[in-house]
């Protein structure tokens, strides 16, 4: 009997938790948190310790699935990727490179080849119809520190462990962990801001689990945050509250907010947001006199019709109310590799330019390169030039996780071809022609390519494989490559890794120029992701400079260090962080300041007798975690939640059936009576409904729940960043 002990970095949510394995003759026997990890210092969630269920999952697919008669048959990898050179090459000859279509979803986010190489397969197919989960619940965040700071990655985050008052709308990181936000065990640092005489207040249509842990916690009617923001805005500025600090040599933009925002005084919005003006300027005021404090927004803030205003309102308190870049305050993290802020010249950038192109139908703009998710089916559906005829789905479920599933499952029937990359046959790639599986997380190596971006605390980690890849099976980059080969015409026989030389050569020609040869050599030991992070981080802020600074990292020193490396708190990092033309922040974006034009003509839109809001669950990530036993077991999770007046009034009882009707749709969800919801609000929970034909997931078709997204229009987004509207959506509940 042989047994070893893994490390290995949580792929199952943002918190990127350092796990603790024990192997027993190629099993995995136990997880739990590594104490010694730098960043989660032990800390675990149910979701962790599932990644064995995950590995073990009959339901998970171990080798292609071709698609013959309507069926799926098991097939070789040379014949899965002989069937696609077969079918895709002659639809991009024929119909133009438009034609095929990317969408990519939230667990390649977790997957470092996939997030490495993904970038390689859109060149190669040159599309401009590329769709991502980003439209779906964060592009608001992207698109407001892109146009403030100049990069869509600069997000800053609360400077948690430091701060006296945190403010936070639309989150519950009990339940997500964190998200744009990695924060393992945020309640321990919740429980440790209030032990030290700090503050803690949550706004939100829900008592959330979070919120039962703030010292305050006030409900707001879905989707009016931005009124409530604006509102303590107006405050500061009204009451001569503004305090820009060290930030007043690097902010433009200022009185233009100061004019635009005349319209929200908290007497003005209370009604429309349902908070109370006295409420809105008591905020206000302590948020100012608090000796540091942050004010945070996430889920909540971004998916409602005001996504983008809301999250950039919230920069503006942070940045008027000098906390910005201030230890205690909102801060950015200082990722160790691939975070663009820390690469080019310090302090000055391009911006960003969004709406270089739009989508054929609806008209929608790009942003950082996508177009909304919602805008898939219409672009399948819709004859002429440019109509999607393929799809590429990377980690992709859009039927369950986008607004009106249904007709974007009736579109993808309608494709000449589609391939999923997907560990699981499930409701979107039973449509698929091909389906190509990935490995196991626990035989990948990894690295978080983009949550150190998000960071509490800067950090490095890396985890080597913890079991022996399935003989025949291929990396993830090694699919994708040979995806890039099919569409560049040098077919499926093309090696994955001469082609990948021949990619990093071009690279590094491209970025050290006299230098190239002296990089390759360098890494010559290495190969795919591991060589482009070797590089990443001898280049980045604490890396060795191929040998120019000793002490400074590379991958074999994160390599070295079971626990990854401790890289300190959050520093201050305004003005070098910027990338925008004028090296400075622009607090004032002339779409943004236009855009409050809508707000301030929607300020008497009375409120709809009951709206839906979806939930986070601790156990449960989006769509694709509902299969293991550990996070299934227990009571039932996909409940309606539903205020007892509202009960009383509609005539509702805990425990029975519900039917949830709007306008695009109706489900069927059991009753859960809370006084956690606000009056005229009902919750449900994202990601289920697995109850549709032609799925293989056993487990979660046994209590497969409702599907929010039925309820949802596909045509209600956020104008300037194309995200869905999630929350907000007026309903009619009656028993069932």
């Amino acid at each position: 009997m042989s047994e070893s002990i893994h490390h290995r970095i949580c792929p199952l949510c943002e918190a990127c938790c350092g796990l603790e394995l024990k192997v027993r003759d190629g099993r995995v026997v136990s997880i739990r948190g590594h104490e010694e990890d730098v960043f989660s210092a032990g800390y675990i969630c149910p979701k962790g310790v599932a990644l064995k269920d995950l590995h073990e999952d009959p339901d998970r697919l171990r080798q292609p699935l071709v698609k013959r008669d309507g069926r799926f048959v098991a097939a070789a990898w040379d014949e899965a990727f002989a069937e696609i050179e077969r079918r895709l090459p002659p639809i991009l000859a024929q119909h133009g490179r438009d034609a095929v279509a990317l969408s990519l979803g939230n667990p390649g986010a977790h997957k470092m080849g996939l997030l490495l190489y993904g970038p390689r397969l859109r060149r190669a197919l040159g599309t401009r119809n590329v769709f991502s989960a980003s439209t779906l619940d964060q592009m608001p965040r992207h698109l407001a520190s892109g146009l403030a700071f100049g990069n869509l990655f600069s997000v800053p985050v609360p400077d948690v462990v430091r701060t006296d008052y945190l403010l936070m709308l639309g989150a519950n990181p009990l339940a997500s962990n964190g998200s744009m936000w990695s924060v393992p065990d945020f309640r321990g640092k919740a429980k440790a801001l209030r032990a030290r005489g700090g503050r803690f207040v949550v706004v939100d249509p829900r008592r959330t689990e979070t919120a039962t842990q703030a010292d305050e916690h006030h409900f707001i009617r879905p989707g009016a945050d931005v009124f409530l923001l604006a509102g303590m805005v107006h405050t500061l500025f009204a009451e001569n509250l503004v305090r820009l600090g060290r930030l007043a040599a690097h902010v433009n933009g200022v009185d233009a907010v100061q004019s635009a925002i005349r319209p929200f005084a908290p007497e003005v919005v209370a009604t429309r947001c349902g908070v109370d003006a006295a409420v809105i300027r008591r905020l206000a005021r302590e948020f100012a006199a608090a000796p540091h404090a942050a004010v945070y927004g996430r889920i909540g803030t971004c998916t409602q019709e005001y996504g983008t205003l809301a999250t950039w309102l919230i920069d503006v308190l942070n940045v008027l109310g000098g906390r910005l870049d201030e230890p205690g305050g909102s801060m950015f993290p200082k990722a160790a590799a691939f975070a663009v802020n820390t690469i080019g010249k310090p302090g000055e950038g391009r911006g960003v330019t969004v709406g270089r192109h739009r989508s054929r139908v609806s008209g929608a703009p790009e942003v950082f390169g996508e177009l909304p998710m919602t805008c898939l089916a219409e672009e399948i559906e819709t004859p002429g030039p440019g109509q999607v005829r393929a799809l590429i789905a990377v980690a992709s479920n859009p039927v369950l996780s986008s607004p009106n599933g249904a007709r974007i499952a009736a579109a993808l029937d309608r494709l000449d071809f589609m391939v999923s990359l997907d560990i699981y046959l499930n409701e979107t790639s039973r449509h698929a022609d091909v389906i190509l599986p990935g490995p196991s997380p626990l035989e990948d190596p990894h690295y978080d390519v983009a949550f150190p971006q998000l960071s509490w605390r800067n950090h490095a980690r890396y985890s080597p494989a913890v079991l022996p890849r399935q003989p025949g099976q291929p990396d993830e980059w090694e699919t994708v490559l040979k995806l890039v080969a099919i569409a560049e015409g040098r077919g499926a026989a093309a090696d994955p890794h001469l082609l990948d030389d021949e990619q990093f050569a071009a690279e590094t020609r491209r970025n050290f120029g006299e230098h190239a040869q002296a990089v390759q050599a360098a890494t010559a030991h290495l190969r795919g992701p591991e060589r482009l992070l070797d590089v990443a981080l001898r280049v980045g802020p604490y890396g060795d400079a191929f040998g120019h600074k000793p002490d400074g990292l590379n991958l074999a020193k994160v390599r070295a260090a079971e626990g990854g490396i401790d890289l300190g708190e959050l520093t201050p990092r305004i003005p070098e962080l910027l990338r925008t033309p004028s090296g400075r922040i622009e607090l004032a974006p002339p779409s943004l300041i236009e855009d409050l034009a809508r707000p301030a003509a929607d300020l008497e839109r009375a409120a709809a007798a009951m709206v839906i809001v979806g939930r986070r669950e601790v156990r449960s990530n989006n769509s694709w975690m509902h299969n293991l036993p550990l996070l299934a077991k227990g009571p039932e999770r996909c409940t309606a939640l539903v205020h007892p007046d509202d009960a009383r009034r509609l005539g509702l009882s805990d425990g029975a059936m519900a039917e949830i009707r709007s306008r695009t749709g109706r489900v069927h969800a059991r009753v859960q009576v809370s006084d956690e919801m606000m009056p005229g609000v009902v919750s449900l929970p994202h990601g289920w409904g697995h109850d549709l034909p032609g799925t293989q997931l056993g487990l979660a078709a046994q209590r497969p729940g409702a599907n929010l997204n039925q309820l949802l229009d596909e045509d209600w987004r956020d104008p300037l960043s194309g995200n869905a509207v999630l929350g907000g959506m007026p309903v009619e509940l009656l028993p069932a």
